[in-house]
């Protein structure tokens, strides 16, 4: 179904036909990241819901689905460092990527572990067709060990009153030491594109040197 017409879905639009210019087909990973309190969730569900327009087959996942158990997060803050990349990779990625150079049946999981209960999803291998998009949102999506495996992603940005608003934070200090240090690996200059949300309704492409 064709999604109305607002300035939010005509920004998602401008990205798709981005995103189609370099890829037109195969299988193609897309992120959606930015810092914990921007709401990558609900701008990747729009924005695969866009993808889908033209019947391509959509999959969606959440880095927040492929967290360490409980115990073996350090820190009290969401960090890098609480990310299973090896987890991810391997029930997620590779499978999914490596499904059009072997066979459109090879399997993957959308859900690796349920941090609310703190044990593993239950398996359920999902399959694709040899062209389909994986949209995936969460926090620190462009580190170092991640951004390479990215097609295209984007990074989704709020003005630092935004996050000097919450609680323990300031103007002087409004990123946490976690964050900060992520800003200092500049995830903007690996992303494909970069959008202000600080309207979620209008959100706006912000065109810089370093993306």
């Amino acid at each position: 179904m064709r999604q109305p017409i607002t300035p939010a879905n005509t920004l998602l639009r401008e990205l798709r036909a981005q995103l189609r210019q370099n890829y037109p087909a195969g299988r193609i990973l897309v992120g959606v990241d930015g810092l914990p309190a921007v709401d990558t969730a609900t701008f990747a569900d729009a924005f695969a819901a866009i993808l889908g327009e033209d019947d391509t087959a959509v999959f969606r996942a959440s880095a927040d689905d492929f967290l360490l158990p409980r115990a073996q997060r350090e820190g009290s803050e969401p960090a890098p460092a609480w990310f299973d990349e090896e987890l991810f990779r391997r029930v997620l990625v590779d499978p999914f990527r490596n499904g059009r150079q072997t066979s459109a049946t090879t399997g993957f999981q959308l859900q690796g572990w349920d941090t609310r209960r703190n044990q593993p999803f239950e398996a359920r291998w999902v399959t694709a067709p040899e062209d389909a998009v994986l949209v995936i949102d969460g926090a620190y999506l462009n580190t170092k060990a991640l951004h390479g495996i990215w097609h295209y992603s984007v990074w989704l940005e709020l003005p630092d009153e935004t996050y000097a608003a919450r609680p323990g934070r300031s103007m002087d200090a409004p990123h946490t030491p976690a964050e900060f240090a992520y800003l200092r690996e500049q995830p903007v200059q690996w992303a494909s594109a970069l959008v202000d949300v600080a309207d979620p309704q209008r959100p706006v492409q912000v065109f810089r040197d370093s993306c």
